[in-house]
Parts: C-alpha cells; structure tokens; sequence
C-alpha cells in the first residue's frame, strides 16, 4: 500500500491519543477521570477531523495513520 500523507496535525492526534492511552492504562485511580475525559476529546477530535472528510476514507488509511502516529509517540 502508498503511504498515505497525512497532515500533521492529524498525526499529532494520534500520538497524543496514544500518550493518554498509555498513561490511562498505567494510572492508578487517581487522575483516571481526566485522563478518560481527554482521551474522549482526542477521540472525537481524530473522528471528526477535516481530513476524513476527503478521499482518505479507506480503513487501510486509519490503521497507517496509527502506524505513523506509533512513530511519532515513540520519538
């Protein structure tokens, strides 16, 4: 598959969905509320993003985007 070109701010969603994800599943009850409240945001906002709305729709588009996001969260 082409490697999709993804705008950056999309895959700095991503990354930042997946820093929170990790952070959620390593807290403790503590901040647990907040950390879910902002993954919720991220969530909405990944869904929701312009980008979508365009030709990139394909399900092989999301799961590059998680790739590329994976990379950028690891750097």
């Amino acid at each position: 598959m082409k490697h999709a070109t993804f705008p950056p701010d999309l895959i700095q969603l991503q990354a930042d969905w997946f820093r929170v994800y990790e952070a959620l599943a390593v807290s403790g009850p503590t901040h647990s509320t907040a950390l879910r409240r902002e993954l919720q945001s991220l969530s909405v906002r990944l869904l929701w993003h312009p980008y979508w709305a365009g030709p990139g729709r394909m399900p092989a588009a999301r799961a590059e985007l998680r790739r590329q996001g994976r990379r950028v969260g690891a750097m």
